[in-house]
Order: C-alpha cells, then sequence, then structure tokens
C-alpha cells in the first residue's frame, strides 16, 4: 500500500461517477476492484457528487471525474479528493499497455483545469504507455471546452457546432480525454476519443450513442437517483 494514498486515519472511497456508470459500468466495477486488492478497504461511493455525500471525516474520495475531483475536493468539509490517474501513476500494481508511438492530442477537462497534478499524471500514464502526444495551441489553465458545458444554454445543434470548432482545433483524429461528456463531443465533432481510463486498460471508447439529448436525459435521471 502507497502510504501518500491513504494519509493517518483516513477512509478512502471510490467514486465512479455518474458518467461512468452510464458510459461502462463494467469499467467502474474493474477499477473498484483493482483499488480493493492493492489499496486494501475501499467502499464504492454512489452519491452523485451533487449532492451531499454525508462522510465521515478525514474521507479521501478516488474519482475518475473532473466533476467529482472538484466538488468533493472543495464543496464538503472533511473530504479530499485524489484522481485515480495520480493513483495508477504513483503505484506499480498495473501492467500499462504500449500504444508504440502512436500519435495524439489531447482536452484538459473544464473541472480541472487549474488541476496540474491531475493533469501531469495523464501526461505521465501516456509517456508510460508509449503514446506520443502533440498538445494543442490551448492547453492545460488555456484548455477551451470540448463545447458540453453549453448544453441547455444553447440549441443542441450549435452545441455540435461548437463541438466540431473543438475537433479542428485538435492536431491530432485520437484526441484523449478523461472526461466521459467530452468522449460524446470528440465523436460529434468528428474525431476518435481516447478516454484515458479506457487506454489503461487497452479497451476501445465507444459509448452505446452519441445521441447529446438521449446522453444529457440520461444523466439528469442518474443524477436526480442518486
Amino acid at each position: 500500500m502507497n502510504s501518500g494514498i491513504r494519509g493517518k486515519k483516513e477512509k478512502l472511497f471510490f467514486a465512479p461517477g455518474c458518467a461512468l456508470m452510464l458510459y461502462k459500468p463494467e469499467l467502474a466495477f474493474k477499477i473498484h476492484n483493482l483499488l480493493n486488492k492493492n489499496l486494501g478497504d475501499v467502499d464504492m461511493l454512489m452519491t452523485c457528487c451533487q449532492h451531499e455525500p454525508n462522510l465521515p471525516e478525514n474521507s479521501k474520495v478516488i474519482n475518475v471525474c473532473p466533476g467529482c475531483d472538484m466538488r468533493f475536493g472543495k464543496n464538503y468539509r472533511g473530504v479530499s479528493t485524489i484522481s485515480f490517474w495520480e493513483v495508477i501513476n504513483e503505484n506499480s500494481f498495473l501492467i500499462l499497455p504500449d500504444y508504440k508511438g502512436r500519435v495524439m492530442s489531447i482536452i484538459d477537462a473544464c473541472p480541472t483545469r487549474d488541476e496540474e497534478r491531475v493533469q501531469d499524471s495523464i501526461r505521465d500514464l501516456l509517456l508510460k504507455m508509449n503514446v506520443r502526444l502533440v498538445e494543442p495551441k490551448n492547453t492545460r489553465k488555456e484548455s477551451t471546452c470540448c463545447g458540453d458545458v453549453y448544453y441547455g444554454s444553447m440549441p443542441t445543434a450549435k452545441v455540435k457546432g461548437l463541438m466540431i470548432e473543438k475537433a479542428i482545433e485538435m492536431p491530432a483524429n485520437d484526441i484523449v480525454v478523461h472526461c466521459v461528456s467530452c468522449i460524446m463531443a470528440v465523436l460529434n465533432g468528428g474525431k476518435n476519443p481516447q478516454y484515458i481510463a479506457d487506454l489503461i486498460f487497452n479497451e476501445e471508447s465507444h459509448p452505446n450513442s452519441i445521441d447529446l439529448d438521449k446522453w444529457h436525459k440520461e444523466l439528469k435521471e442518474f443524477i436526480e437517483a442518486h
């Protein structure tokens, strides 16, 4: 067990996030099993980050969602967060695949735009997986949104237009993302998403549907239920 993950008297939780549970619940359980096997007792946290989690003092939430990272870490007393990417990068309990110099670009998700620990960990993992990363002009703190954040405040067709504009910005056809909604955005923009969790487990990034209205309806219902 890495003492840098679990501090003294800290209780670990894994938050798969609403989006991953809709996209690939089997991947969420795979991650949870990996954490339990290597870090000891890690409870699954199914409460959405937009709701009070009622966690005990000195809780640490391991997350895969940038929104969860931001909200659990800032909105709730006695709770800290660490991304799954940091955990994997700091440990050696998973053999990473080799992508043999495959060229990819990257989108830094809006909620963690200022979190260098998250950005650095993802880039370290890509290097370890032998991905040749070509940064876009607007990256890290200067990264522009994939377009999904505007859903609901403007017509869906206009949101798709913004997603196409974002895709045109990217210098490679394969785009690394660490937000599930960014997967939808990249696909609607006409390029190939490479979700970092899929890359780590050598899986393809293919949602069941890229219909934005359907996706956001399912998200809203899941959030309300959890």
